[in-house]
């Protein structure tokens, strides 16, 4: 059945239902100042691949699971037109032959037409989604998404997905065939990682590992994956080959799915846990992946974005920060002040204190525009309560690092300062973040009156942590209030090791 092809208006709620071979997703989203917000999600386990029978038949079990958890959803669903929800079904949907049967049962329990798609749309709308969460300017990206029957890798630049294929392999149907019983041997982990070569074999030039530059994991299965061996200790974030390497030993090791006793793996993930594994492990083998990063977004959300229509190439980040200085009501004009003297001191000390890179200009800049998102809470705190914000919160294509920058550059934009504002960053990171916010406080402190009159072009050195600010001739005698301000900045820099010298 098709889709109704009227384009949702601006500020209407739309719906994704993602009816996957082991679970089934919804998610509910709304356009807020241009900007994709996730409302309500569902997860529910169906293991709809478990129950299908030989004849490609549904078991009883499987279906009354299936309609359960469609129920569930209609509820949340059914008062929302036909054209602001799509749902799709997968791999295990396009094998079923029972005449339409359990399609038109499934439709009735979600109240929503329902589409089938195929592996390589699914591969396309899995990019997308992935892409959407993901910074722009990351060059060629591979991404693998592992779901219960299938795998879709697809190489992609920017929002445009280049090459795209669906695998026959996934976690439910390697568990099934290769650890039945959840019994997990040597010989069975190395026969199923074998067979998941083998199904890559014919694609693996087409994906090798000279045609792109950072690979991408998305859905359960490397969620799945990531959180163990994260909180075991063995990956500090993503998927490493060495941490994938010892999660199999510790598989073959336990002999037994409900014998492994690992950190982080969830229950309802378990018993396709192994098979998920061993195709990850082909995957990495195969198309000779170091480490891998993971992602929030997948099929369910490419879903989302292309219902709205936001396929321009822009940089989804540039999105975020305009959508929070909207919500939360942040001065434009004042951030805009700020951000202009801000990259005028960068420029000037960029060479010198190695802050060149693009990524550093971007961060400052963000940071310029978002350093007082915490006003509409407190006056008095409101850099810690913007800092918590942007440490916390769902911020679209920026990374787990770069939000931690971004909140420890809005936390230590004033006030007194210390390292220990820095210490969850890694040590490089935290040193640029050390000079960025040195510039960011510089920048708030002569705006400090947040009017529009001119103030004199300002010259500044660094070298190491040793800061000279000089000032137009005569200009601090007629703006005391200044020169007492920078004064007291000097004592703050103090706190994490800077001096700073003016005149």
């Amino acid at each position: 059945m098709n889709q109704t092809s009227v384009t949702p208006t601006p500020s209407e709620t739309v719906a994704a239902v993602d009816l996957g071979s082991n679970s089934f997703h919804m998610i509910v989203g709304k356009l807020d100042n241009r900007q994709l917000v996730i409302v309500d999600r569902l997860r529910d386990s169906v293991r709809l691949g478990a129950g299908l029978l030989p004849d490609k038949t549904l078991s009883d079990d499987a279906w009354e699971r299936a309609l359960d958890s469609l129920s569930k959803m209609g509820q949340r669903l059914r008062s929302l037109p036909h054209h602001a929800v799509r749902a799709v079904g997968t791999n295990t949907m396009r094998q079923i032959r029972d005449g339409g049967a359990f399609l038109k049962a499934a439709e009735d329990a979600l109240g929503h037409p329902i589409e089938i798609i195929g592996g390589r749309e699914e591969a396309r709308l899995v990019y997308l989604g992935v892409a959407h969460g993901l910074a722009a300017g990351d060059g060629r990206r591979l991404v693998v998404d592992i779901g219960g029957g299938s795998t879709e890798v697809i190489i992609g630049e920017g929002l445009e997905p280049l090459d795209r294929e669906s695998l026959f392999m996934g976690c439910v149907s390697m568990s099934a065939r290769f650890f039945a019983g959840g019994k997990i041997t040597d010989q069975s982990m190395e026969q199923a990682v074998l067979a998941g070569r083998v199904e890559l074999r014919p694609v693996r030039r087409m994906f090798h590992a000279g045609r792109w530059e950072t690979a991408v994991g998305s859905s359960g299965t490397a969620k799945a994956i990531e959180r163990v061996v994260v909180a075991n200790g063995w990956s500090d974030e993503g998927i490493s080959k060495a941490s994938l390497k010892k999660l199999r030993r510790a598989l073959v090791a336990a002999g037994q799915i409900d014998d492994v006793k690992l950190d982080g793996l969830a229950d309802d993930r378990r018993p396709v846990f192994a098979g998920g594994v061993a195709v990850m492990s082909a995957v990495f083998k195969a198309l000779e992946i170091e480490h891998m990063q993971v992602s929030d977004f997948a099929l369910r959300e490419g879903l989302l974005y292309e219902m709205v229509g936001h396929t321009q190439h822009i940089d989804v980040r540039d999105s975020t920060v305009h959508a929070l200085m909207q919500r939360f009501g942040a001065d434009k004009r004042q951030a805009t002040r700020v951000e202009t003297t801000a990259r005028s001191l960068l420029k000037q000390v960029s060479e010198s204190w190695g802050l060149t890179e693009a990524e550093h200009t971007l961060m400052l800049n963000w940071a310029s525009r978002l350093h007082e998102i915490g006003l509409v809470i407190s006056h008095n705190s409101f850099h810690k309560h913007g800092a918590y914000i942007l440490a916390n919160a769902d911020l679209p294509g920026f990374s787990r690092q770069q939000q931690a920058v971004l909140a420890a550059l809005v936390r230590a934009h004033r006030r007194k300062i210390s390292d220990s504002l820095f210490n969850g960053l890694p040590t490089e990171l935290a040193e640029c973040a050390k000079r960025l916010v040195v510039l960011l406080r510089l920048s708030v402190l002569m705006h400090r009156g947040r009017g529009g009159s001119h103030k004199p072009p300002i010259r500044i050195s660094a070298h190491d942590r040793e800061i000279r600010v000089d000032f137009p001739e005569q200009w601090l005698d007629e703006h005391p209030l200044t020169e007492a301000e920078t004064a007291r900045e000097a004592e703050y820099l103090a706190g994490i090791g800077f001096t700073l010298q003016y005149a």
